[in-house]
């Protein structure tokens, strides 16, 4: 709770910085809202609204939170539940419960906010309306019966808040150290354990198996009381599928897909002796999230192709790691590794010619059609990406990232430069007057199928470079080495199971 009283009074600091808040000012923010699943009674196991929880640490559903921006005081309203609540809930918290577990000021049952609030007089109350720039949609706004006889100003909070969000506290680079250390432990797990003949959904169950099992970190949409081994065995020798968060599991070809392992390719593919496995996986802990990819023979052993691909996006991360420090323009940082990558592939054969010229058609993005990396926080794609003043460019490539901000001490992003085969990319650029002589048809035609490689680590901007928080083998040879020892040491479950029938 120390983490969110910090956060609180980061924002209050930077809201009495402000000279259009005021003296007064009181922040109002309402939580995330319990919902069923469709028309039914089932009600998914609930995840909070990511501002109020930056803000107040918060699990439950249905509470407002009031700040104080002159003094910092914190005010919680929880809803009040009926008493049969407790036949189904466990016993129900009172205001005094509520105060101690989350360490605020003040806590009254929401049914009270109007005559709390106005006992307080506030000048103002300042409540979140914004856009959130990566996915394009709108931050939920406070609303409350009675909130008509306040003064109410939406302009303010998001924007202030929103940067407070993109700069992490030491506490909350703790949290991430945490959630990207056992996410790469998890990612280990089934790098020692994947053999062709099993399935993507299993790879998949082993990694959330381990991050709740061993990390604590639950992941999951429907609460099993059992917890989970059970949840492992039902994902893994069933196919259920359980898990709130998406893991992407392509195999093969399935690796050419940049968000595979959505419902309709719900990481069910056989995998295959020589398929390359792309896997983007990452838990969070407290809300606060990793994602890490690592790519790797099924087998265990690259082939000659498959370690000529993997090195270049290798080259690309570590060249962007290098080079990333404040001041550093992530634009740029894009463009350094889209560069590595084209010039391994002119290595490789695989391209011919001048690769300035290569750049200046935006080549690289018929390989890498994403942004290198995105912030990383409370959110996988985290706010703050495109503050007021910080424009998107309209190039193939640099229009999909996710942030074109320049580069400053404690901002968390995620370096995952990839490179696809995707049929439909290389298609449209083998009949582009501008692109086309580029490639060596012969050669690329050996590629058609192959998938993808990405690579991602997450980082954190320090005063003089970075810190990788993720640690998962990244060479050739330290991949090889770990797998065999893997295959020595582990045997996976079995790899044929189906559901089995009660008779």
């Amino acid at each position: 709770m120390e983490l969110f009283k910090q956060n609180r009074q980061r924002l209050c600091d930077r809201l009495k910085a402000n000279a259009n808040v005021g003296k007064g000012a009181m922040v109002l923010l309402q939580g995330g809202v319990a919902t069923m699943r469709n028309d039914t009674d089932h009600e998914p196991l609930f995840r909070q609204e990511s501002y109020f929880h930056w803000t107040f640490g918060v699990e439950e559903p249905d509470f407002y939170g009031a700040i104080d921006v002159d003094t910092g005081a914190s005010i919680l309203f929880p809803p009040n539940l009926p008493a049969s609540y407790a036949v189904w809930m466990g016993r129900l918290l009172t205001e005094s419960d509520f105060k101690y577990l989350y360490g605020v000021d003040e806590v009254h049952f929401s049914d009270k906010i109007k005559d709390v609030l106005k006992a307080k007089n506030p000048t103002v109350l300042l409540t979140l309306h914004g856009l959130n720039t990566d996915s394009g949609n709108y931050s939920m706004e406070a609303v409350f019966a009675g909130i008509a006889e306040f003064n109410v100003n939406n302009q303010y909070l998001h924007p202030e808040i929103t940067e407070c969000r993109v700069f992490k506290s030491d506490l909350e680079l703790q949290a991430m150290r945490y959630s990207s250390k056992i996410s790469s432990e998890a990612h280990i797990e089934v790098m020692k354990n994947i053999r062709p003949g099993m399935y993507e959904y299993q790879a998949e169950s082993l990694f959330h198996h381990y991050c709740r099992f061993v990390g604590g970190a639950r992941m999951l949409s429907y609460q099993c009381v059992c917890g989970s081994l059970f949840q492992h065995y039902c994902r893994f020798n069933g196919g259920v599928r359980m898990m709130g968060y998406t893991c992407i599991c392509g195999t093969g070809n399935n690796a050419s897909v940049l968000h595979y392992g959505h419902a309709g390719a719900p990481n069910n593919k056989r995998v295959n002796d020589g398929d390359m496995c792309l896997f983007d996986m990452g838990g969070e802990y407290y809300c606060y999230g990793s994602d890490i990819t690592c790519s790797f023979p099924a087998n265990g052993k690259f082939t000659a192709d498959q370690k000529a691909i993997y090195e270049a996006v290798w080259a690309a991360a570590e060249a962007v790691m290098k080079a990333v420090k404040p001041g550093v323009s992530w634009i740029e940082m894009h463009k350094l590794a889209e560069r590595q990558i084209l010039t391994h592939l002119v290595k490789l054969g695989l391209l011919k010619g001048d690769v300035d010229k290569m750049m200046d058609t935006r080549l690289g993005a018929v390989f890498m059609p994403h942004g290198l990396g995105h912030m990383l926080g409370i959110d996988t794609h985290d706010v703050g990406g495109y503050p007021e003043g910080v424009t998107r460019s309209t190039e193939p490539g640099l229009r999909s990232l996710r942030t074109a901000r320049v580069v400053e001490p404690r901002m968390v992003l995620t370096v995952e430069p990839g490179c696809y085969f995707i049929n439909a990319l290389l298609d449209a650029a083998l009949a582009n007057p501008e692109q086309k002589d580029f490639f060596v048809e012969s050669v690329l035609n050996r590629f058609r199928g192959f998938g993808g490689v990405r690579i991602e680590e997450d980082i954190a901007i320090t005063q003089t470079g970075m810190e990788c928080l993720s640690c998962v083998p990244r060479t050739v040879a330290e991949i090889e080495s770990l797998m065999a020892a893997g295959r020595a040491q582990h045997q996976p479950l079995p790899q044929d199971s189906q559901p089995r029938s009660c008779s």
